[in-house]
């Protein structure tokens, strides 16, 4: 389908637990990270809200081991019978659930990722990214937003940054995946999630070359990308987005706070959700 000259995609939204007890989660008195509320509304229903209601997305799909336990909170009760919003249940890992909705709907193509703490998403943002991605014309796009950016807005807030030539940038927790060979890229990220900090496996994964020209801050990103994508069988490209919140997703009681204080800026929604 085509929204004027622009495919919709399928929107895949994260939003399992990790093994345990989330200390985030227990802070805020609720058993799933997905349910913290900010601004009034738990997280999983403020960006499933975005997503649906956006003309580029055609469906979205509630990632996590148990979905129908998300839906079952008040705030979150009219995904439960929304026609754009589904479910699927299982995967061990956010890349195990990823791949196992790319091989349960192979005619959802493309499909953008992202996460249920990513809260400050909106309409813009996700329209910026869209086209982005589009124009690149890879088989994986990442949404990136450059330390300059966020710092000229956000001086005093702590990101994880990585570091190329020419520039630093964080994630902005979007993916584009345009088209099935994506899925190799998907099926390594499971491989490796569990390693994710571990620099030999990135460098046995990737190779002495890539690893080192990082390392060495020698690349740009979009070399650093490319690099990476044709270790994996794909075409990759960053998609750098000019709004600086788009890198701040809660994954601390500081990014919450933070979070909360720009929404409280931001014109309210009328609320489409229990209570």
């Amino acid at each position: 389908m085509e929204t004027g000259q622009r495919r919709q995609v399928t929107a895949l939204l994260v939003a399992g637990r990790r093994p345990g007890i989330d200390p985030l989660a227990a802070h805020f008195g609720v058993e799933d990270k997905a349910l913290i509320p900010v601004a009034d509304e738990p997280m999983l229903s403020r960006v499933a809200r975005v997503l649906a209601d956006h003309p580029d997305v055609a469906r979205t799909i509630v990632l996590a081991q148990a979905p129908e336990r998300l839906l079952a909170h008040p705030g979150t009760a009219w995904m439960a019978t929304d026609a754009r919003i589904g479910v699927l249940a299982g995967g061990n890992s956010v890349s195990a659930a990823v791949a196992g909705a790319l091989e349960a709907s192979p005619d959802g193509w493309p499909f953008l990722v992202t996460t249920a703490d990513n809260v400050l998403l909106d309409a813009e943002t996700l329209s910026d990214f869209i086209a982005g991605a589009e124009t690149r014309g890879t088989d994986v796009a990442v949404g990136l937003v450059s330390r300059d950016v966020f710092a000229r807005a956000y001086p005093d807030a702590r990101r994880t940054w990585l570091t190329f030539r020419g520039g630093a940038y964080s994630g902005a927790n979007l993916f584009f995946l345009a088209r099935p060979a994506a899925l190799s890229a998907v099926r390594f990220w499971e491989r490796v999630e569990s390693e994710r900090k571990k620099v030999r496996a990135i460098a046995r994964a990737f190779g002495p070359g890539l690893l080192a020209g990082y390392l060495l801050r020698a690349m740009r990103v979009e070399g650093a990308l490319a690099r990476a994508g044709a270790r994996l069988g794909v075409t990759a490209a960053p998609v750098l987005l000019a709004r600086p919140e788009a890198c701040i997703d809660v994954d601390k009681v500081e990014d919450h706070a933070i979070a909360s204080a720009i929404l409280a800026e931001r014109i309210p929604h009328p609320a489409t959700f229990p209570g």
